[in-house]
C-alpha cells in the first residue's frame, strides 16, 4: 500500500522560516518533519511513499538523495531523473534486514490545491485499489494499522483521522458573580477536527478535478453520501503551522516527551 504526503505548500504562517526552506525540511529534534512522517509510517510496515512536491520541491528532491540513508547509495528506478534533479522519478533504498523503502518524486506545481495534487498521482498508485494520504506538517500517535483495518471495515470510500485539538489560548473559569476561579493553559478542546491521515479507495479520484481543495467539495461531497467515515483518535497530534509549533515540536523532543515517536 501506498502513503502520500502532501509537502507541496508554501510554509507562510512560518515567516522567515519558511521562506527559504520547504516546510517539509524544516527540523525536529535534528530531522526534517518529512522524516519523522516517514518513520512512523515505516513503524506500521508502510514503506512505499509517493511526495506530492511544489514550493522549493528541488530542495525536498536534493535532500533525500544526498542525506538520506548516507550508508546506501539509493537505486534510481524507472523514473530516472535528470542530472539536475527535474522531472519525477523514483528511489528506492535497500535495508540490511532485506526491507525496500521507496520513494515516488512527483512535482505537482507550486500553486496547485491539495486535490489536485492527488489528482495527479494516481498513475504511480500503480495497481493499489487503498492507499494512505497525509499532510506533511502534522504528527500523531495514531495507530495506522487500527486506521487502516478500520478503513477496510466500513466499505466506504474514505475515512479520516479526527482528533481533539489543543486550544491557541489558555482559558479561565468564572464563577456566578464572575469571580475568576481557574485558569487552565491551552486545554484540550472536546470538539473533533480533521487532523488528515486519511485511507482513500481509488473512488476518490471520481470526486477530484485539476485542482481542487481535497478539504472542500470533495470531502463535502463525500460526506454528503455517506462516504466519509471518521477514525476517532485521542491521543497525541498536532501539526507544525506557525514557527512556535515548531518549537514547541523541538521542546517535546529534547524533553523526550515526543509521543509521535512509536519508533525505536
Amino acid at each position: 500500500m501506498k502513503t502520500v504526503i502532501l509537502c507541496g505548500g508554501k510554509g507562510t504562517r512560518l515567516g522567515e522560516h519558511g521562506a527559504t526552506v520547504p516546510k517539509g525540511l524544516i527540523e525536529i529534534g535534528g530531522q526534517p518533519v518529512l522524516w519523522h512522517i516517514l518513520k512512523l509510517y515505516q513503524h506500521y510496515g508502510l514503506n512505499d511513499f509517493v511526495l506530492c512536491l511544489g514550493f522549493l520541491g528541488e530542495e525536498i528532491k536534493r535532500h533525500f538523495t544526498t542525506h538520506y540513508f548516507l550508508d546506501r547509495e539509493p537505486q534510481y528506478a524507472d523514473l530516472a531523473p535528470a542530472p539536475d534533479l527535474a522531472g519525477d522519478f523514483q528511489l528506492c533504498w535497500q535495508h540490511a534486514d532485506g526491507n525496500e523503502l521507496t520513494i515516488t518524486f512527483a512535482d505537482t506545481g507550486a500553486e496547485t490545491n491539495t486535490g489536485g495534487r492527488i489528482k495527479q498521482i494516481e498513475k504511480y498508485l500503480g495497481g493499489d485499489e487503498t492507499f494512505c494520504v497525509t499532510y506533511g506538517d502534522g504528527l500523531s500517535s495514531v495507530n495506522l494499522t487500527a486506521l487502516i483495518d478500520f478503513h477496510r471495515s466500513h466499505g466506504r470510500t474514505a475515512t479520516l483521522t479526527a482528533v481533539h485539538p489543543r486550544s491557541n489560548f489558555g482559558i479561565i473559569k468564572l464563577d456566578g458573580e464572575s469571580a475568576v476561579t481557574d485558569f487552565e493553559e491551552k486545554p484540550v478542546m472536546q470538539e473533533w477536527i480533521n487532523g488528515g491521515f486519511f485511507v482513500f479507495n481509488r473512488r476518490l479520484f471520481d470526486y477530484l478535478t485539476d485542482d481542487c481543495v481535497l478539504e472542500r467539495e470533495p470531502l463535502e461531497r463525500l460526506a454528503a453520501e455517506r462516504q466519509l467515515i471518521a477514525f476517532q483518535h485521542s491521543g497525541f497530534w498536532k501539526c507544525m503551522d506557525t514557527y512556535k509549533d515548531n518549537l514547541e515540536f523541538n521542546q517535546l523532543w529534547d524533553a523526550g516527551q515526543a509521543e509521535w515517536k512509536v519508533w525505536r
